[in-house]
């Protein structure tokens, strides 16, 4: 075993036994016709593997590639994209979460038109100066688009390293991320000559994290590199990556208004920092608020309570969300009070099936669905 790791830890012509397997592999059974991957003889859009790099931070591909899709259907090229509301780009990224990367790939998009004559940069220390962009982020983007290689650590990537090279501690925490930095370094090819294997290798790596070495039921049998797996070797692949440390998950509840009037439904703008930042979505209230007092107080609507909806339930990341939809229904018009900046539209009226395809969040969105069956399966007590 050991023979094996000085083996591995030496390159030779620039290539270690790992990553040479990695690359064989990824040839044979990687993936290769991802919507943002050049087709053949097709020049590589950096553009496009940017969009595709962000969208999949956090986020598998399955359910990437709609979304993908739709959203270079609308901004094709980064001027497109610059020259969009932050509303509209948000609209078209809703229901994919994590919004804060929406918001970074529109100011970086503009920035790029600014500083960079809307050519997406070339150089590495440029690509991490963009909003949103980390180490590994811009790393892939290198690579895959540009023919500059750099080595990779994103989650798949950690979690193969960890299992392979039996690294055990938290992935995210300093010290670990240093010894799976150094791998990484270590183990990508190396040289002008490998700039094709390390973009299969690159590649090979994420397809690998995510279609054999995956979280649960990993495919060891089959696995490339099964052969010097330490994890699997010990029978360690269950215990590795080591989980992060637990922590207890707080739980909030709030209420939110859903002001009808006939079939429109009043949303409320969010601030453009915090959670579900800039989209759109439906007015919250105090627990101990009463509803028809609010909505009398802060929009100048009168109004009678309908039967409450179901709770809906969303966790985030850092803790986990009750909330308690509450109908309203205007029985004196849909006049709003003032704003106190008149150039500031901060509330609108949208009929519910506009007001589902806006940018709003997905509990929004559900509750929205939840109401529009309401309607359909019980008359009229919400129209």
């Amino acid at each position: 075993m050991q023979d094996e790791q000085n083996k591995q830890s030496k390159p030779k012509n620039h290539m270690t036994s790992f990553s040479q397997r990695i690359i064989d592999w990824q040839k044979q059974h990687g993936r290769h016709a991802l919507p943002w991957q050049p087709k053949l003889n097709q020049p590589v859009d950096p553009y496009a593997i940017w969009v595709s790099e962000i969208m999949l931070q956090q986020t598998q591909v399955t359910a990437v590639i709609g979304y993908y899709t739709k959203f270079m259907q609308r901004f094709p090229t980064i001027a497109a994209l610059a020259a969009a509301t932050q509303e509209n780009v948000l609209q078209y990224w809703s229901g994919l979460g994590y919004y804060t990367r929406a918001r970074n790939l529109h100011a970086a998009a503009q920035t790029i038109v600014d500083d960079f004559s809307s050519v997406f940069p070339h150089n590495f220390d440029d690509i991490q100066s963009l909003a949103g962009i980390g180490r590994s982020t811009a790393a892939a983007i290198s690579t895959f688009a540009l023919n500059l290689p750099q080595p990779i650590l994103d989650g798949n990537v950690k979690r193969v390293f960890a299992r392979h090279f039996n690294i055990a501690g938290y992935t995210g925490s300093p010290k670990v991320a240093q010894q799976l930095w150094l791998i990484a370094e270590r183990e990508n090819p190396r040289g002008a000559e490998n700039i094709q294997n390390a973009i299969s290798y690159t590649q090979g790596l994420m397809d690998l994290g995510a279609t054999l070495c995956t979280r649960t039921k990993p495919k060891c049998s089959i696995c490339p590199v099964n052969n010097t797996c330490e994890a699997l070797e010990q029978n360690l692949v269950k215990n590795l990556p080591t989980p992060k440390p637990r922590k207890t998950i707080p739980e909030k509840s709030l209420t939110m208004l859903v002001l009808i009037h006939q079939n429109e439904i009043m949303l409320e703008k969010r601030p453009s920092s915090g959670i579900w930042g800039g989209l759109w979505s439906l007015p919250e209230m105090g627990m101990e608020e009463i509803g028809t007092e609010v909505a009398l107080s802060r929009f100048g609507l009168a109004t009678e309570a309908l039967e409450p909806l179901a709770v809906v339930q969303h966790a985030f990341s850092h803790y986990k969300l009750a909330i308690m939809p509450q109908p309203l229904l205007s029985i004196g018009g849909r006049h709003i009070v003032a704003q106190s900046n008149p150039n500031t539209r901060s509330h609108i009226w949208l009929p519910i099936q506009e007001a589902i395809a806006a940018a709003i969040p997905t509990p929004v969105r559900n509750i929205l669905l939840s109401l529009q069956r309401n309607e359909l399966s019980t008359n009229s007590q919400y129209r």
